[in-house]
């Protein structure tokens, strides 16, 4: 596994219903800042995005932004960034974030940052990356989640080799100790090694 300069997290726009969402939010911001990991993000200072990139900077890391032109325009841009990039579009956010990290933390959210995460696995599986996907389920947030995916491999839809390279995690410690490891390797047709 190469070493991780950045780590690109998907995560919510909204608190949540819970703080421990938020306090993990902080708690794995200040993680990536001690580690002298660069925080990239979807550019929000709103919800969850706001916590963890709030959380990174003022522990003295450093947080870049990625956000589609119509979000900063309505004034949901975090401007408190080491940098910020305004793209065009939504694709060309997801592309820009993929490109400038080493792997991918998925904390809490919703059907977007579900969207991100299923995106950017998928992209792993068939082989257009090699770098860690991990989800932070604190507070089983995502326990369900994990159990359907685990059907998928029951019911034949999906291979463990593949299921193994989306670490689970229940802290924001162990979502950085799951990242630094690495995912299950993935020969170049897309299968993994199991």
């Amino acid at each position: 596994m190469s070493e991780l300069v950045s780590v690109c997290v998907f995560c919510g726009s909204s608190p949540g219903a819970r703080p421990i969402y938020g306090d993990a939010a902080e708690r794995f911001g200040v993680l990536l800042a001690e580690a002298g990991i660069r925080l990239v993000y979807g550019g929000g200072n709103v919800g969850l995005m706001g916590r963890v990139a709030d959380a990174v900077m003022t522990a003295g890391g450093e947080a870049v932004g990625v956000i589609p032109r119509f979000l900063m325009d309505r004034e949901v841009g975090h401007t408190a960034l080491t940098e910020i990039h305004v793209v065009e579009s939504m694709h060309e956010r997801k592309a820009m974030m993929a490109k400038l990290s080493d792997g991918f933390a998925i904390l809490p959210g919703g059907i977007g940052t579900l969207e991100e995460m299923f995106e950017v696995w998928t992209w792993r599986q068939l082989g257009l990356h090699p770098k860690p996907c991990a989800v932070l389920n604190v507070g089983g947030y995502y326990d369900r989640m994990a159990g359907f995916l685990d059907d998928m491999v029951t019911e034949g839809f999906l291979q463990p080799g593949h299921r193994a390279a989306l670490a689970i995690a229940d802290t924001p410690e162990d979502l950085l100790a799951a990242m630094r490891l690495g995912p299950v390797p993935v020969r170049p047709n897309g299968l993994a090694k199991t």
